[in-house]
């Protein structure tokens, strides 16, 4: 299999169920190179790193989808999703992002963390001998954790799956029309709860985050429009990649139990665990820019002003000039530096709270559940860009 034919296999269904194989072929061939299509492929964790953040590299915003897709506002999917600060560049997204990141501060997050070992003790008790682990865990536990950051009332949280499961299909570079059209009807539904949420904290302001983005709005840092597209934002990376994170996560765990068993009996190795199942399998496999100017590739290659770029997360997080032996998981091995939630001005706002709810999970899994095992094959999502499974079938007598 050449280089090519093992990119093209990202579009078929069995190679996105284990692009590994691919990425090596890829990576062999070089650390980028560049498809019939003349879009730029990075492969290696150094050229990933150093690309995500070079200020000379650009997200496709607006004014982009306003050239080839002019009636892209229609679909209330794509444009929560490019309207907000995922999809700007400066000096928009700048200001958004200071905005959003004085209000999601290191102080709020960390205060979580007893709402976060609140919920998962909950979540434990609650679940069935016989349980599909994504249904009953791996998504109520990130929905609870932003909605209570938001000030989402507990009612309302099991609403807000199906929607973001519908509207994360824009982020992916391949959809059909029926899909195209639930992101559509998931966007116009979220942005109506928001619209309400927000009406209601002009009134009544809280202790929770949609308050604090409210007030910047109302002082003028943040557009109507930016706000509810943050909004949105927030709700939907905040919990459909941590749920890929704690599904892919038990799974490795259970399918190495030595690895569990050293997890079990020392919660402080989390945050070191949570690394290596980032790093082994990102739940975000790639992410794209665009060149402001000429950009060296490295071995003479120079990308033109305009070029697409596209950086394989997952390819870089298994480099073998950057990790020893990158097929095995191994969370004992040093410096592990994945580049799952980017880097640079871009650096997911997140990736602190997605961290912290696998660290405080996937121990007290282990502990209170000391049974807890796989029941059977698990599905995997068949996507390219958000990885993980539909369902996880466990055990936990």
């Amino acid at each position: 299999m050449d280089h090519l034919t093992a990119l093209g296999s990202l579009f078929d269904s069995e190679g996105r169920h284990d692009p590994y194989p691919a990425y090596d072929v890829m990576r062999a061939h070089a650390p980028v190179f560049q498809a019939p299509d003349e879009r730029w492929y990075v492969t290696t964790h150094a050229l990933a790193n150093r690309l995500l953040r070079d200020p000379a590299v650009r997200l496709a915003d607006a004014s982009d989808y306003d050239q080839f897709w002019p009636e892209w506002r229609e679909n209330r999917g794509v444009a929560s999703v490019v309207l907000s600060m995922l999809q700007s560049n400066p000096p928009d997204h700048t200001r958004v992002r200071r905005a959003a990141a004085a209000t999601f501060t290191p102080r709020r997050i960390a205060a979580m963390r007893d709402v976060m070992t609140a919920q998962v003790e909950d979540l434990i008790k609650q679940m069935p001998a016989e349980a599909d682990f994504m249904t009953a865990f791996a998504y109520p536990l990130p929905v609870g954790v932003i909605c209570a950051l938001l000030g989402v009332p507990e009612a309302d949280r099991p609403w807000f799956r199906q929607r973001a499961h519908d509207l994360t299909i824009v982020l992916e570079p391949i959809s059909t029309v029926e899909e195209m059209n639930l992101a559509d009807v998931a966007g116009r539904e979220l942005e109506d709860y928001f619209v309400g949420l927000i009406a209601e904290r002009q009134k009544n302001p809280q202790e929770d985050l949609t308050s604090a983005l409210v007030e910047a709005g109302a002082g003028g840092t943040l557009t109507g429009e930016e706000l509810l597209a943050n909004l949105v934002l927030l709700l939907v990376a905040g919990f459909e990649t941590t749920a890929n994170l704690l599904g892919t996560g038990l799974h490795l765990l259970l399918t190495n139990p030595a690895q569990a068993g050293r997890l079990r009996a020392d919660h402080d190795l989390a945050p070191a665990f949570v690394e290596e199942i980032l790093r082994y399998d990102s739940p975000v496999q790639l992410t794209s820019r665009f060149a402001t100017e000429p950009i060296d590739l490295g071995d003479g290659v120079t990308a033109p002003p305009g070029a697409a770029l596209t950086m394989l997360l997952g390819a870089a997080n298994r480099d073998p000039a950057r990790y020893d032996d990158p097929h095995r998981f191994d969370p004992d091995r040093p410096a592990i530096q994945p580049v799952s939630f980017g880097g640079g001005a871009h650096y997911c706002l997140g990736a602190p709270l997605a961290r912290m709810e696998a660290q405080v999970a996937f121990p007290l899994l282990l502990t209170l559940l000391p049974r807890l095992n796989l029941n059977g094959d698990p599905v995997r999502r068949d996507r390219l860009v958000l990885r993980g499974f539909s369902e996880l079938p466990v055990t936990t007598a």
